[in-house]
């Protein structure tokens, strides 16, 4: 089912980054996540469906890149993953999911939940037990650096 609204997620998040950023950012080719390989990224923001649905949607960065984004809504220059830092990208996640709530796929009457935030590397996120597809999407910002968009979406009974 997770194909199916993708594209909703992608365009929130392009959109996103556009008008509360005032960056560009450019989709690379999504592909199915495997929940055994351990990431390197140092940031997770995650915020939880319930409704006519449940899943997730994940922002996944390195810390200098976090570090950037915050920086553009605070004007502070940060070094740590501090509480301003964790703080930004959750909103950043929290904002994704309320478009898409609001928007393309408004009929699965979604509830959200408030964002949840891993940091430090070696981390691993347990996602659904259903083993439904969880498709991730490399986004590129500042023409090299990375981050991962991940959403994962099961219809209640099917």
């Amino acid at each position: 089912m997770v194909k199916q609204y993708l594209q909703p997620f992608a365009l929130a998040c392009m959109e996103v980054f556009k008008n509360f950023i005032g960056t560009e950012i450019v989709a690379e080719r999504s592909y199915l996540f495997d929940q055994a390989v351990v990431t390197g990224w140092d940031l997770f923001a995650m915020i939880g469906f319930t409704g006519g649905s449940r899943g997730a949607v994940v922002i996944s960065m390195k810390k200098d890149l976090a570090f950037k984004l915050t920086k553009r809504f605070t004007s502070k220059i940060y070094t740590e993953l501090e509480d301003d830092v964790t703080d930004a990208v959750g909103e950043i996640v929290n904002i994704i999911a309320g478009n898409v709530k609001q928007g393309a796929i408004e009929q699965l009457q979604l509830k959200l939940s408030p964002p949840i935030i891993i940091r430090g590397q070696g981390h691993s996120i347990s996602w659904l037990a259903g083993g439904d597809p969880i498709v991730s999407i490399p986004f590129k910002i500042y023409e090299t650096e990375i981050f991962m968009l991940s959403v994962t979406l099961e219809k209640k009974g099917g």
